[in-house]
């Protein structure tokens, strides 16, 4: 499954709409038929990982008890007993690090002179510029009476003057190569 996508897709929704998301997941994972499919494969002693909220990570842990919608497991880190739903247990090995795509700017061939296009500087300001320049690596911007030079993969769309509205992608500043001058 990709995260990064169904979390571009979730930043989109409402407040209701997340509550009622986690609602049908809810439902869905209490179903017997996942439950069955998850017990089926534990037996009590049998070593296993499982998915801990709070610290967002795997745990190795031993099944101690198994309930009728839940099991206990001993968390052999620290030897604390968790009441978990047969879900946390990771029984396939997946992989639990989601990578969210960061923003990826402007190509080089996207952008031509006198292009308006717009960055977040190192002050975290938001500068919309003219393209008056196409480097190698940066584009030469002319922001008010400043020019301003910047990486491509820091560009991003701006609303043009007509109103006619372009791709909007927020950057961190801190990635801003931009030098006055």
């Amino acid at each position: 499954m990709n995260f990064s996508e169904v979390f571009q897709t979730l930043n989109q929704a409402s407040a209701f709409d997340l509550f009622r998301l986690r609602a049908a997941i809810d439902r869905a994972l209490d179903e017997p038929r996942w439950l069955q499919a998850i017990q089926t494969r534990l037996k009590v002693g049998q070593p296993v990982q499982f998915f801990d909220l709070r610290a967002n990570k795997l745990k190795r842990g031993q099944v101690l008890e198994m309930r009728r919608k839940e099991l206990v497991v001993l968390d052999l880190e620290d030897n604390l007993r968790w009441v978990l739903s047969y879900a946390a247990i990771n029984l396939d090995g997946a992989d639990v690090q989601i990578r969210e795509q960061k923003p990826q700017g402007l190509g080089r061939n996207e952008v031509a002179l006198g292009d308006m296009v717009g960055f977040v500087g190192r002050d975290q300001q938001q500068r919309t510029g003219k393209v008056i320049r196409l480097n190698d690596k940066t584009v030469t911007l002319q922001c008010a009476q400043t020019q301003w030079r910047v990486a491509y993969s820091f560009l991003h769309r701006v609303v043009d003057v007509d109103g006619s509205v372009h791709e909007v992608a927020e950057l961190s500043a801190a990635r801003v190569m931009g030098i006055q001058g």
